[in-house]
């Protein structure tokens, strides 16, 4: 007998994340558990300019991002920048204890994680469809 294994799973996990987080066991803890869920490329940043550098350099399909950096204290800077990249740019999810700090047009730029979060909870919305905007679903149709 054949055993089949489900990959469905992990087919619906982006392919490239950037975890943008400055405590380092957080970042890695976030970092082995995309990984051991099928995330093909994991990329850390601890600070915003470095988040900013690997953004130019590369175009993840989503961020998990700590709005409070130790380099600074409104990492939706980052999501400020992302949103100007179109309607394709990448998937945010804000991660923070203190969700109520979060600017209210900041926030729907993206879903929030309370921290601490279990990182299963991430992988479960990882896994979830991306809400997409009119512009993108126009786009999709057409192609």
């Amino acid at each position: 007998m054949t055993q089949q294994i489900d990959t469905s799973a992990s087919e619906r996990l982006p392919a490239h994340v950037l975890v943008v987080e400055d405590d380092a066991v957080l970042g890695l803890t976030i970092e082995q558990a995309l990984l051991d869920a099928g995330v093909a490329q994991v990329v850390l940043s601890a600070s915003t300019e470095e988040a900013l550098r690997r953004l130019r350099e590369e175009r993840p399909d989503v961020i998990v991002l700590d709005v409070h950096l130790a380099d600074r204290d409104d990492g939706w800077a980052i999501a400020e920048l992302v949103r100007t990249l179109g309607p394709d740019s990448p998937r945010i999810i804000f991660s923070t204890g203190a969700p109520q700090d979060i600017p209210e047009n900041v926030a729907a730029l993206g879903c929030t994680l309370e921290k601490p979060y279990d990182a299963a909870v991430l992988v479960d919305l990882l896994r979830q469809p991306r809400r997409r905007g009119i512009i993108s679903r126009l786009r999709g149709a057409l192609r």
